[in-house]
């Protein structure tokens, strides 16, 4: 048997649903055409939208007829609601919390007028995420756990974070994990990040991620797989004794944000469905050209 076929999770995954763990958030888009200019005005266009690498996942899974939940802290507001109603309307069920003593995360993301986005988040309730919350959420036990590596960033989220990942790990869960930032994981260290994830099957990260882990070999040594996203150029999977790599699609750019987030979501549920690594990365890739030619993270 190769390592494209022991790579596939094929019918196991398929009992139970998919259980993607970290932020929710509201983002508050501001796209300027011009360079802005420090101190003084930049014209903009500025929208408010779905937000959370996790449940940017967990809607574009729904999008894709997988059946989904979404682990992730809210703060009993007006924002709170509206984020929580966007995800019923997506058709992804919400496992909590919602604290009435915090308020629901935001980010601001500043789209370039070359589509280069910068992010400036504030988790609000999910930095709060509580490890009571991990139990209720593995019952009913999922087919598969994808993890946000924001929630093991946050160190208010860690303990949460690392939890889910050890129960799903114990029960045979296929396990997936998002690097989520490079900035983040540069400051809390690719020794500690990685030996919080390890053990786990796949890691998805783009090229600045995985250098901030150090490089692919040393991500191998902890998990059994890396899918290595290289923007416009497509993606490469390897597990270190083969190596699959895919062009990506030629697309009209319209909003980058949250392309990586479906890319996740596509080889989830090419894996799901029995397909190998060369299907899931082209799902995967087709998924994030899809994103980043409409506005917003999110599907439709």
């Amino acid at each position: 048997m190769s390592a494209l076929e022991r790579s596939t999770p094929a019918a196991a995954s398929l009992d139970g649903d998919v259980l993607v763990v970290g932020d929710l958030l509201v983002d508050i888009v501001a796209e300027h055409r011009d360079p802005i200019a420090p101190g003084s005005d930049t014209a903009a266009r500025i929208r408010l939208s779905g937000g959370g690498s996790a449940a940017n996942t967990a809607t574009w899974l729904a999008a894709f007829a997988v059946p989904v939940r979404l682990l992730a802290a809210v703060g009993d507001d007006d924002l709170g609601w509206r984020a929580r109603q966007h995800l019923t309307d997506a058709g992804v069920g919400f496992a909590g919390p919602v604290f009435e003593d915090a308020a629901t995360g935001a980010c601001v993301v500043l789209v370039g007028p070359d589509g280069e986005r910068t992010m400036l988040p504030d988790r609000g309730a999910n930095d709060r995420l509580p490890v009571g919350a991990v139990i209720d959420a593995l019952d009913p036990l999922p087919g598969w756990l994808h993890l946000s590596g924001y929630t093991l960033l946050g160190e208010g989220s860690r303990n949460a974070g690392k939890a889910v990942l050890s129960a799903a790990l114990a029960a045979g869960c296929t396990v997936s994990i998002d690097a989520a930032s490079a900035s983040p994981l540069r400051a809390i260290g690719a020794e500690a990040f990685l030996a919080w994830v390890s053990g786990a099957s796949l890691l998805f990260a783009n090229d600045d991620e995985v250098e901030a882990l150090g490089g692919v070999r040393a991500v191998l040594h902890h998990v059994g797989a890396v899918v290595v996203k290289h923007g416009p150029a497509g993606a490469t999977w390897t597990d270190g004794a083969e190596t699959v790599s895919a062009d990506g699609l030629e697309v009209d750019l319209v909003d980058p944000t949250g392309a990586g987030d479906a890319f996740a979501a596509g080889w989830i549920d090419a894996q799901r469905s029995g397909f190998g690594v060369e299907e899931a990365l082209a799902a995967g890739i087709a998924a994030g050209a899809t994103a980043v030619t409409r506005h917003g993270a999110r599907p439709g």
